[in-house]
């Protein structure tokens, strides 16, 4: 009871008109640097960070806030619509939101992901009013050896994504491995794989090189196929009125489940520090993926996909602000930008900050319901303009989309050389799709590797080269028992099926 007092008195803080008017404008700035691939909440935060400086701290904080928040929104519609993932955390809505597109149903998956995004939110932001500190001093439980196994565990969820083709998954998944320890290594800043080039020092950009296997790639298939394009905007011309965006209510109970389901998912991982919304969104795909009981097989267009995924990243983005205040420690690059900001602000984030500024804490709190329901209203209203985005003639439509692909490749490395992982990534991802090799394996462990490698390696570091911590800590051990069982299955039910009939 005492946990709604606050949040109420919080929401009195909220509903001031100026305070309001910072969750608008974040809202709409958030949903627009969402929806432009290659920049992002981290750089969106960064760059409108500076606009903030002559509010109070509190409706500075609230704006910054929805930003963050309401990015996550915006970055399922480039997805969605082009293929073209406005942000990480919307990759894995792409797979399904771009193939629903081809099928002429835009406002439905994009009714789905705002619903989805909607619902998710709003699971984090109850957890976090409720269980806030409790889960974010829980998270502190993890450290090397926990986050190890907990990647090992997320590792071996990418052979729920490659289908009919283990063997090319594991040679993707390697692929993705090799391509994410190019650069300077984090924990001995050992150079390694840079082949003499000065560009490779840095490793590979996450974000050019999803632009060019998904977006670019796309682009090479289109053009090759002209017919199929023409046929897409044929279908296109019957659904762009909101109405006919509407999902049917067996849609609405199709989504509702994976929604939920992610949602918990998504804010537990909010609340681990360095997870964030990026792993909460491939790792809820994949139980999606192994777990769900879609009529349509997720990658072709089922909306639980998209549910999955857009769920997660936002429960993911409200729960990244349980240690933020609570613990003072960041989630994510974005989080970390809040934090400086709080810290300009002259307010210090920890244990103390709930008791000695609860005005502006139960006060931000209480904003991101509001921002949640803006960004929601929002992205539902321009729902009919932006999808006659795709009526656009294809001659018009494809070059468009390359200007998008270099512009984000750019932007995010400020050289041609995110241009170039870009155009090569293009070529590559064409490659696979006209040979059906799975993208999704590639990419989740390019994400998780360098996360896996870096823990594995504090973990020997601390424990000077002995396995005892992983075996000898309660959660670490937990995790490593999941891991085993996950990795043990198929060929537990491989022998099994050999042994059947040979007793028949």
């Amino acid at each position: 009871m005492e946990s709604l007092q606050l949040l109420f008195s919080g929401f009195a803080v909220a509903l001031s008109v100026e305070n309001i008017g910072a969750a608008l404008l974040g809202a709409v700035l958030g949903l627009i640097v969402g929806a432009m691939p290659g920049i992002g909440s981290l750089a969106g935060c960064a760059l409108l960070l500076p606009i903030t400086f002559g509010f109070n701290p509190t409706t500075a904080i609230i704006m910054l806030g929805a930003i963050y928040y309401s990015n996550m929104y915006g970055g399922a519609f480039s997805a969605i619509l082009i293929n073209i993932p406005g942000d990480a955390p919307a990759i894995m809505t792409a797979m399904d939101g771009y193939p629903l597109t081809r099928q002429g149903r835009p406002g439905q998956a994009l009714m789905a992901a705002n619903l989805s995004s909607c619902i998710g939110g709003t699971i984090g932001m109850i957890i976090l009013v409720f269980m806030g500190p409790a889960l974010a001093s829980f998270g502190l439980n993890f450290g090397p050896s926990e986050m190890s196994m907990m990647m090992l565990v997320a590792m071996t969820s990418i052979s729920w994504l490659v289908g009919e083709s283990p063997l090319l998954g594991i040679i993707c998944t390697c692929l993705g491995i090799l391509l994410s320890t190019m650069g300077i290594d984090i924990v001995s800043g050992t150079i390694r794989y840079d082949f003499g080039n000065m560009y490779l020092l840095s490793g590979i950009n996450f974000i050019p090189l999803v632009i060019g296997f998904i977006g670019m790639a796309q682009v090479l298939e289109l053009t090759e196929s002209s017919r199929n394009s023409a046929d897409v905007d044929e279908n296109l011309g019957k659904k762009l009125t909101l109405r006919n965006s509407l999902l049917s209510m067996q849609e609405f109970k199709r989504i509702l489940r994976p929604s939920i389901r992610s949602g918990l998912l998504g804010t537990f991982i909010g609340f681990l520090p360095g997870a964030g919304a990026t792993a909460g969104s491939f790792l809820s795909y994949a139980l999606e993926k192994k777990s769900g009981k879609s009529k349509v097989p997720l990658g072709e267009g089922a909306v639980e996909g998209i549910a999955a995924s857009e769920s997660a990243n936002n429960a993911a983005a409200a729960g990244a602000f349980g240690p933020l205040l609570s613990l003072g420690i960041p989630g994510s690059g974005t989080t970390a930008v809040l934090l400086g900001g709080l810290m300009m602000w002259g307010l210090n984030p920890g244990p103390m900050l709930f008791s000695s500024e609860p005005e502006f804490t139960w006060g931000l709190i209480a904003s991101l319901f509001i921002s949640n329901l803006i960004a929601l209203v929002i992205a539902l209203c321009i729902i009919p303009w932006i999808i006659k985005l795709l009526k656009v003639p294809v001659g018009i439509m494809l070059p468009s989309i390359v200007v998008v692909c270099f512009v984000g490749s750019f932007s995010t490395s400020n050289s041609l050389f995110g241009v170039v992982v870009m155009m090569i990534g293009g070529v590559l991802g064409y490659i696979f799709k006209k040979n059906e090799i799975p993208v999704s394996p590639l990419l989740l462990s390019f994400v998780l590797s360098s996360t896996l490698e870096t823990n594995i390696r504090r973990t020997f570091i601390a424990s000077q080269g002995s396995l005892r911590l992983f075996y000898t800590r309660p959660i670490t051990l937990v995790l490593l028992a999941i891991f085993l069982f996950i990795a043990c299955t198929p060929m537990v039910k491989t022998i099994l099926k050999k042994i059947k009939p040979s007793k028949a």
